[in-house]
C-alpha cells in the first residue's frame, strides 16, 4: 500500500480512509489569500456507501488502493440484483442495486461494461462514453418548429428519457454520451 499526496488524488481513485476502502467522488484544490492551500474532498466508502467530506492541507497523504477493471457483459435483473457475466470465465458477478442506481438506465443486454475491483470486492461499474440505443417512444415534431434546434423528450428502450432533434422517430438507434445523458447523434 503506497502512501499517496492528497493533492494527486482525482476522481475515481480508491483510498483507505478509517481501515475501510472508498472512492474518491470529487476534489478541489483551494488556495485562500494569506493562507496554506487545502484539499476539499468526497470520499465514498464501498462497503457502507458512506460519504465523507474531508479538508485536507496538502501535504497530507491517504494510502492508495489498487483498482482492477475487467470487462463484462450485462445479463439480467432479478430479486438479487443485476447480472453481469465474465465472457471467458462465465463467471456471474451480482451488483446491488446501489452500486448501479445511477447507471442502470444505460444498462443493456449483452453491452459489455467494466465492473471495478477493489482487493477483490466489486466497487463500482464503468460505461463506456457513449452507447447505441434504440429509441422506443418519441413524439411527432411539430411542423414550422424547426427554425431554431428545438429539442423534443424521447425515451429509450432502458426508460432513459434523452432531449433529441424533432427528425428523430420511434424505432430510430442514436448514440448518447454517458457523461450526461446527451443525444450525440444517429447511429447506424
Amino acid at each position: 500500500m503506497a502512501s499517496t499526496p492528497v493533492i494527486n488524488l482525482r476522481k475515481g481513485h480508491a483510498v483507505r480512509y478509517n481501515n475501510d476502502v472508498c472512492l474518491v467522488t470529487g476534489t478541489e484544490l483551494k488556495t485562500p489569500p494569506r493562507m496554506a492551500s487545502y484539499v476539499q474532498m468526497s470520499i465514498r466508502s464501498i462497503t457502507t456507501g458512506k460519504v465523507h467530506n474531508l479538508r485536507m492541507t496538502s501535504n497530507e497523504s491517504l494510502d492508495s488502493v489498487v483498482l482492477n477493471k475487467d470487462a463484462h457483459e450485462y445479463s439480467y435483473k432479478d430479486g438479487d440484483g443485476y447480472h453481469f457475466l465474465h465472457p471467458e470465465t462465465f463467471e456471474d458477478v451480482t451488483l446491488g442495486e446501489d452500486l448501479v442506481k445511477d447507471v442502470k438506465e444505460y444498462l443493456m443486454e449483452g453491452q459489455k461494461y467494466l465492473i471495478i475491483f477493489t482487493d477483490d470486492v466489486v466497487a463500482g461499474i464503468e460505461l463506456p462514453p457513449s452507447l447505441v440505443m434504440n429509441v422506443a417512444e418519441a413524439p411527432e415534431g411539430v411542423k414550422g418548429d424547426s427554425a431554431n434546434n428545438v429539442y423534443k423528450a424521447a425515451v429509450m428502450e432502458t426508460g432513459l428519457t434523452v432531449q433529441v432533434p424533432l427528425f428523430i422517430n420511434s424505432g430510430d438507434k442514436i448514440s448518447v454520451k454517458t457523461e450526461d445523458g446527451s443525444y450525440l447523434g444517429r447511429a447506424n
